[in-house]
């Protein structure tokens, strides 16, 4: 049987998943292997190093390169404040001394008789890994992190904004297809997973914030509205890092894309859990999900799943999105897929696959027009 690899997105009711969960530097793990944590816990801390600042006491204090070390008054090593006495020239015959005051608080961490300039660092920076997900601990990375194992509701989307946050997921519309109001939003919202429709504007994304909403989860967006909402281009760097008081993820892409309904009523069935989220995308290479994560721990832990694996291509009955016009967004199930190249409209000669649309007929599409939804 014919395969091709496809990128896929996963849209599944119940999944076990394996999160790693790593400091950026060697620091310190503060649970077991077995510990049940909750997604705002601290699993590891660290301290970044502060930042260098190069002070020139000699230029600043008149003084010759090889003068400078007797002239310090603060030894390595040693903690200084900001605006306390750093250095102090000898004057003339005693009198008329000048004092460099610090710049900064931190640590005078190198001082050069040869350039004249000594390096003060800031203050470490403390830097904390939250355990993201309701689950148990299933591995110790020693000095680094761990491994987080839960499992439920995993859906990705295509694009999305904002950090890593959780909340109860709540629907503001019944219907995909309705593009989302301002009125759509209530009081009530606050701190909650908001899921929307097939739209959602700058006005709708600048109400979410003022009431607290944590996530907005919608099938699309102008690309306009995300950029003035914003107030810059992100261009193709990786996102997840915008300070706007809101994560925001596209299940579908930009523009008003109803959104599918399986993805849809997924979401509706897990309304009233609690979500993990992040908008953290990159479409280059290495590239990274936007997703929702609901854990579903009060119930007993799927089987593995049988049949074609997540990397191993689509087979017959597999579910896949249309991602080229004149059926793009639609979804389809996958009814075959021929060995044979066959030629299609622009007289060209590819693989297709023959699909069974959701709300529709039977067609037959390039395979690269496909993106497979991994269950």
């Amino acid at each position: 049987m014919g395969s091709a690899y496809v990128p896929g997105l996963k849209v599944t009711a119940s999944t076990v998943l394996h999160l790693e969960r790593r400091l950026p530097l060697k620091g310190e793990v503060v649970v077991s292997a077995g510990d049940a944590v909750r997604w705002d816990q601290v699993v590891a801390h660290t301290h970044l190093p502060g930042s260098v600042e190069m002070v020139n006491v000699a230029a600043r204090l008149g003084l010759e390169p090889a003068e400078v070390p007797e002239c310090m008054l603060k030894t390595q090593g040693q903690h200084v404040a900001k605006g306390e006495g750093l250095a102090r020239n000898k004057g003339f015959f005693g009198l008329f001394k000048a004092t460099l005051q610090a710049p900064l608080s931190g640590t005078l961490e190198s001082v050069s008789g040869v350039s004249g300039q000594v390096v003060l660092r800031g203050p470490a920076v403390p830097v904390q890994v939250h355990a993201y997900v309701d689950g148990v601990i299933e591995r110790v990375i020693p000095e680094e992190g761990v491994v987080v194992r839960t499992h439920g509701a995993h859906l990705q989307g295509i694009f999305g904004i904002g950090g890593e946050t959780a909340g109860e997921v709540v629907m503001a519309t019944g219907d995909p297809a309705r593009e989302m109001q301002v009125l759509d939003l209530e009081e009530a919202h606050s701190g909650k997973v908001v899921v929307g429709g097939a739209l959602v504007t700058r006005q709708v994304l600048e109400r979410a914030v003022e009431l607290g909403v944590r996530a907005l989860v919608v099938g699309g967006i102008h690309d306009q509205d995300l950029r003035d909402f914003l107030g810059y281009d992100l261009g193709v760097a990786i996102t997840g890092s915008e300070d706007k008081g809101l994560t925001l993820v596209l299940t579908e892409g930009f523009g008003p894309i109803p959104m599918a309904r399986r993805t849809f009523e997924l979401l509706a069935a897990n309304a009233g859990r609690r979500a993990s989220v992040s908008g953290a995308t990159q479409i280059r290479a290495g590239v990274i999900r936007p997703e929702i994560l609901i854990p579903h721990l009060d119930e007993p832990e799927p089987q593995a799943p049988e049949g074609p694996q997540a990397g191993e291509g689509f087979a017959p009955g597999a579910w896949v999105r249309v991602i080229r016009e004149p059926h793009f967004g639609r979804l389809a199930r996958v009814l075959a897929l021929p060995v044979e190249p066959a030629e299609i409209p622009t007289g060209a000669r590819a693989r297709v696959a023959e699909i069974e649309l959701l709300d529709g007929p039977r067609w037959v599409v390039p395979r690269a027009n496909l993106e497979l939804i991994e269950e």
